[in-house]
């Protein structure tokens, strides 16, 4: 995010730096930023081979985090799923499916939820970084 912090405020700036270095420790990939699109200011996503892992949202006063799941990566989760927290399930079972996946979008507001974010990208992509 660069200069940005005013965007969404030194907390959510914090968070957002702490979450982007977690997803770095763990996954050596391209990050792309682009516009947000209509709901969000900027979007920076992790892809690697034409493969998105995840992406990560910011606009005035919140910032946001979005893994979609195809459908192999659903039934992986749902097996999975008393390993997670329970506002991880009411997200993931709000979250509308689209042909391409299941579209999970957290919006978080401390690290709480970080180590079930980063269970949910194991399930996308076994890590291919060793942890720093």
């Amino acid at each position: 995010m660069g200069d940005r912090p005013h965007l969404f405020g030194e907390r959510l700036y914090g968070l957002w730096n702490m979450l982007a270095e977690r997803i770095d420790a763990l996954y050596d990939m391209d990050r792309i930023w682009d516009p947000g699109g209509k709901a969000w200011s900027y979007e920076l996503k992790w892809r690697r081979g034409g493969k998105t892992l995840c992406a990560l949202y910011a606009k005035e006063d919140s910032i946001g985090f979005m893994v979609i799941l195809g459908k192999a990566e659903r039934e992986k989760f749902e097996a999975l799923r008393g390993g997670f927290s329970p506002q991880i399930w009411a997200v993931y079972d709000a979250a509308r499916t689209y042909h391409d996946g299941k579209w999970i979008m957290f919006e978080p507001t401390d690290e709480s939820l970080f180590d079930d974010f980063m269970r949910l990208l194991a399930i996308k992509r076994r890590p291919n970084r060793k942890s720093r």
